[in-house]
């Protein structure tokens, strides 16, 4: 499977790299490639964002052959063995490294722009590449921010060979590769789109991702905080993006015990804010309750906490809302928008299970519904059909070619993105009235691009 770009490979990696979150984290990308997939990475772990230059020591008559490696901090990692086969002396030694010191700090000023570099110690530091082909420059990378003093090294790269794979694992604490062949080939062949990534990129990125611990101006881009909502017996943590001049809001209900860290659903909202539609990511559970398996299964419980978020969400942001349930919280979302005096303006399925909706709920539907499934995922695919034959209001199937239930395959989440952005802007300027609406047809639409 091939990614679409290394953005994308980086919001897929962040999802192996989920426990992270709310931790004690810097992540570090490895120039330049290596820095567009840390950036998303980052962005989903809600963790700082630096650059980790470091410099091969290679031996001057076979520069390939490394000697060691020398990070920022005057750090070096030195390989004794190479280093007495190769019968270099100290002066050779000290030659090359000083060689090499000088371009690593050219490329840290050029990259940083003065600013300073992010504490490692006693941290957990996520090294990031876009991919591994011999592993040396990763390792080099791991063995320099040990030497930094950082707590624990977590490698996390998008493919790699299976041999390098298993190698660094004895180098990092943990190494996060989704795809790990046999063979690789080349490290490009498994991107889509492998431009080059430019120096400017790299320093963009890098100059982006600092600009909100310098503290952004008073009243820039959208409204984005953490809430508590009281809703049916609890307080629910919720995260509210509202961008400027949105035209509804989208409450999501997660499923299967995820909550509002999930990245699939992080990765959706943050499409639909970049097309004016304000979100509300929320835990419809508690901590203590999503311990207990049947509460994930509480189709009621779950469905009068949407509701009463939902009133909370109107009231606060004067808009129009809709809903997007994935797994068990589309059934949610379909008993919550069926509900007398129900406002709801439509509602998005991915991978949903409106099958544990009740009967009763799907005929009283009146929201425009989108249900979106993967083509791969047949037993869910014929269980919504199922659920769809019950609805009298206006909705579609939308079947994701080449998807798995939980769309990991790349391009697919890009296509559930794009489909729910779609739906949400068509149907959430009208209001639902009292009279079912035309029934749509259930087919597979075309794929599109990533």
């Amino acid at each position: 499977m091939r990614y679409d770009d290394r953005r994308a490979a980086g919001r897929m990696l962040a999802e192996g790299l989920a426990e992270l979150r709310g931790r004690d984290v810097v992540v570090l990308g490895l120039p330049r490639g290596g820095v567009p997939v840390a950036t998303e990475v980052a962005r989903w772990l809600g963790a700082p964002l630096d650059v980790l230059v470091v410099r091969k020591l290679g031996v001057p008559r076979q520069p390939e052959w490394g000697f060691g490696a020398i990070g920022e901090h005057g750090v070096r990692v030195l390989n004794r063995d190479v280093i007495a086969e190769a019968a270099l002396d100290t002066a050779e030694q000290e030659s090359v490294e000083a060689a090499e010191r000088a371009e690593l700090e050219r490329r840290v000023r050029s990259y940083r722009q003065g600013r300073p570099a992010l504490p490692v110690g006693g941290r957990t530091a996520v090294v990031v590449d876009d991919g591994l082909a011999t592993g040396a420059t990763a390792e080099a990378a791991c063995r320099v921010v040990r030497g930094q003093g950082a707590a624990r090294v977590v490698l996390a790269v998008p493919v790699g060979p299976e041999h390098s794979v298993a190698r660094l694992r004895g180098v990092a604490d943990e190494v996060v590769c989704p795809q790990t062949p046999q063979v690789l080939g080349s490290v490009g062949a498994w991107y889509r789109n492998f431009a080059q990534t430019s120096d400017a990129e790299v320093t963009s990125l890098l100059a982006a991702a600092a600009r909100p611990a310098q503290g952004a101006p008073a009243g820039a881009g959208p409204s984005n905080r953490e809430v508590r909502i009281p809703a049916a017996g609890a307080r629910l943590g919720a995260r509210l993006v509202v961008p400027d001049e949105a035209a509804a809001a989208v409450a999501f209900a997660h499923g299967s015990g995820s909550g509002r860290h999930s990245p699939r659903n992080q990765y959706v909202a943050d499409a639909l804010n970049r097309a004016g539609l304000a979100t509300l990511l929320l835990d419809l559970l508690t901590d203590d309750e999503a311990h207990e398996r049947h509460n994930v299964f509480d189709i009621f419980l779950l469905a009068r906490r949407l509701h009463a978020a939902s009133v909370w969400l109107r009231g606060e942001t004067g808009l129009p809302v809709a809903y997007f349930g994935a797994s068990t919280g589309a059934a949610a979302a379909l008993e919550a928008a069926a509900l007398s005096g129900s406002e709801v303006r439509s509602v998005v399925s991915r991978g949903g299970r409106p099958d544990l909706a009740t009967p009763a709920a799907l005929t009283r539907l009146r929201a425009p519904t989108l249900l979106i499934v993967g083509s791969r995922d047949t037993q869910v695919l014929s269980l919504n059909r199922l659920a769809a034959d019950r609805m009298h209001c206006e909705h579609r199937i939308a079947v994701v070619p080449g998807a798995t239930h939980l769309f990991e395959e790349p391009g697919t989440l890009t296509t559930v993105a794009e489909l729910a952005r779609d739906w949400f802007t068509a149907h959430v300027g009208r209001p639902t009235t009292g009279t079912p609406g035309t029934p749509g047809t259930s087919g597979a639409p075309p794929r599109r691009s990533a």
